[in-house]
């Protein structure tokens, strides 16, 4: 007899199995496969923040905003849905998020997806060890389960986390833990459960231990493919 799942495998493959339920509803209601023509047309509003190097937002607090070229199409897509539906909530993001439709939110994931592969062969760098104690923490809500190996291969619509910025990573993984607040935090059960455990330190270390990996995430500037 095969021994049962830990509960955290049980909790993120049945996260799986819902937001691929939800992608293929989805698809159901008329949006085609994502075109990257088509999305590069449509990312002038994202440009502004995400095709900038070093770019920071100021809110809830200064932090860069995420490098998404290169980034996993269907994740893309999962978090404009989740700015749209109000799961996570963020000012700017819902006011952006709301007006795209289906078929924008995966032409521009498309396009993003695409963006970091282009002109990049470099092999990258073997991946460095965490510290023991950062180790511990990764382990304790088996984040590579959800993903993936290096935190460069996740499963369904989770997010790459490697070579993401320390102070972006640590705001997100904060808005887990963030309640009864109209304009700042996320909603997905599996991830506030994963996240509320640790202290604001924690947090940190692991966002600090995730940003030094290698990764296939990029800012890029516009202009180098116009």
């Amino acid at each position: 007899m095969k021994k049962p799942l830990p509960a955290v495998v049980q909790a993120a493959v049945l996260g799986a199995a819902l937001l691929l339920t939800g992608t293929v509803a989805a698809q159901a209601q008329g949006a085609k496969p994502g075109d990257a023509v088509a999305g590069e047309k449509k990312a002038s509003t994202c440009a502004g923040c995400h095709n900038i190097a070093g770019y920071q937002a100021s809110f809830p607090e200064i932090y860069k905003v995420p490098k998404i070229a290169g980034q996993s199409g269907s994740y893309i897509v999962a978090a404009l849905t989740g700015y749209k539906t109000g799961e996570r909530r963020h000012p700017t993001m819902r006011a952006v998020a709301t007006v795209l439709s289906e078929q924008d939110m995966a032409d521009l994931a498309a396009y993003y997806e695409q963006l970091g592969k282009k002109g990049d062969n470099a092999v990258m760098p073997a991946v460095v060890a965490p510290p023991v104690e950062v180790a511990a923490l990764l382990a304790k809500a088996n984040c590579s389960s959800c993903h993936g190996a290096n935190f460069t291969a996740p499963i369904a619509n989770y997010p790459k986390l490697a070579g993401q910025h320390a102070d972006y990573l640590y705001v997100s993984l904060k808005a887990y833990q963030t309640a009864n607040n109209p304009l700042v935090g996320r909603n997905n059960q599996i991830m506030m459960g994963m996240a509320r455990p640790y202290t604001h330190a924690e947090l940190k270390a692991m966002a600090r231990y995730l940003s030094q990996l290698p990764t296939e995430l990029k800012t890029v500037a516009l202009s180098r493919f116009r």
